[in-house]
């Protein structure tokens, strides 16, 4: 069982955010197609949405634990990255500023006004960059983020989606030793996930080079910001998360103990319990 997150309660939302669900297709203004999904009625006063900008490679499949716990007093929009699943996959390598251009483009398509972000890796880092330059954003979190790309291993959760035992293997880098033992159906179910959804290694590599150094301009990003870490993360160590929050001028460090880079399920009531007092 997943702690605090996979009760019986949860499994047909969860399912509908699994692939094989239908999405909405968008084009950018650069002829990119971007599938994106939407849940929830918005009954928090004053803000629109919540957008999920997903981690290098990943399908929606990662956000399927906090976007259904937030759906209903939020409305949610989850883009899926260009080069993943149905969204288009144009040559690389991508740049950031095309990589916010997509999100500017869905929110817009979406009739979103304002907009809270959360993002995991990499697009925890689009977001930062999209704060910079978009006004309708509102608070941010921040998912195993870094404003370094030298702090960023953009190898080790990297598995090719045809190859079933590399996926496997590559969880070892996302999950800790004791959330994989104590939990193998929920590991079986990210592995088919993973499979089904998830970019190949080229598109992994066009992503990866959206990555840029900010943390000159960091002082620019005056969003209220939550840096939530995994305090055993193998991809981004915590510290570099500790850094990234000191450096925001309204950034707060919430680390959480015995979870890796995949924080939002290994303690995903956690982690939506503390997205929802942080966003409401």
């Amino acid at each position: 069982m997943v702690r605090g997150a996979d009760s019986s309660a949860r499994t047909a939302t969860l399912r509908r955010l699994a692939p094989g669900r239908s999405g909405v297709p968008h084009t950018t203004g650069s002829g990119c197609r971007i599938y994106y999904e939407t849940d929830g009625r918005g009954t928090v006063e004053g803000t629109a949405a919540v957008v999920f900008l997903g981690d290098v490679g990943f399908g929606p499949w990662q956000w399927a634990w906090q976007a259904s716990a937030l759906a209903g007093p939020f409305r949610t929009v989850v883009p899926t990255t260009r080069g993943v699943g149905r969204s288009d996959a144009p040559p690389g390598p991508y740049a950031v500023e095309e990589l916010v251009a997509d999100v500017d483009a869905v929110l817009s398509a979406a009739g979103v006004n304002s907009a809270h972000v959360v993002g995991c890796g990499l697009g925890g880092h689009v977001a930062i960059h999209a704060a910079r330059q978009l006004e309708r954003l509102d608070k941010l979190a921040l998912v195993g983020t870094t404003a370094e790309p030298t702090a960023y291993d953009t190898d080790v959760l990297a598995a090719d989606p045809a190859d079933e035992t590399a996926v496997r293997a590559s969880l070892a880098a996302g999950l800790t030793t004791s959330f994989r033992e104590a939990n193998p159906e929920a590991v079986d179910r990210i592995v088919d996930w993973r499979t089904a959804e998830d970019a190949p290694p080229a598109v992994c590599m066009a992503q990866a080079a959206a990555f840029t150094d900010a943390t000159e301009w960091l002082y620019e990003v005056t969003n209220e910001t939550l840096v939530l870490h995994g305090e055993a993360d193998a991809v981004v160590p915590a510290a570099a998360g500790e850094r990234l929050a000191e450096d925001l001028p309204r950034g707060g460090f919430h680390g959480v103990p015995d979870a890796g880079h995949l924080v939002g399920v290994e303690a995903a009531r956690t982690v939506s319990d503390r997205l929802h007092a942080f966003l409401g």
